[in-house]
């Protein structure tokens, strides 16, 4: 499908967490003709101290942590000015920002669930069943 639509040039936009499946997508794309720009959620190193969060609100207080960058992620693959954007994983919210602010068409490729294993819609497979008294309180 890729093909069809004349891409040449791909983003792919990951979370940290997703640093393996990420490269492995990439090197598929790239044995597939693709020329793939990727940018992980941290960019820009930018310390939560920057947004007011205190040492105590870390995930791990005492150590330097950087927060993401939904909006650095789609500035960075606008400038490479690519095509075709390629979601794996980012957080809800991020991800809405990073739609909103890319200039090519964004598709998903993965969702972050560590829950169900990355695959939400699993939820509702089962909501008559394992999580009927989750959802429907």
């Amino acid at each position: 499908m890729l093909k069809k639509c004349n891409f040449k040039k791909l983003g792919v936009a990951f979370c940290v967490g997703f640093s393996n499946e990420a490269k492995i997508l990439s090197k598929i794309l790239q044995h597939n003709g693709f020329e793939v720009n990727s940018v992980v959620c941290k960019n820009g190193s930018i310390p939560k101290e920057f947004l007011k969060i205190k040492d105590n609100e870390k995930v791990r207080p005492g150590n330097y942590e950087p927060i993401c960058n939904p909006i650095g992620q789609a500035t960075l693959l606008n400038d490479a000015k690519t095509e075709l954007n390629i979601l794996l994983g980012l957080c809800v919210g991020h991800d809405s920002l990073f739609i909103k602010y890319s200039n090519a068409p964004v598709t998903v490729f993965a969702v972050k669930d560590r829950v169900l294993a990355h695959n939400p819609i699993g939820a509702l497979y089962l909501s008559e069943s394992y999580y009927k008294d989750k959802l429907y309180k």
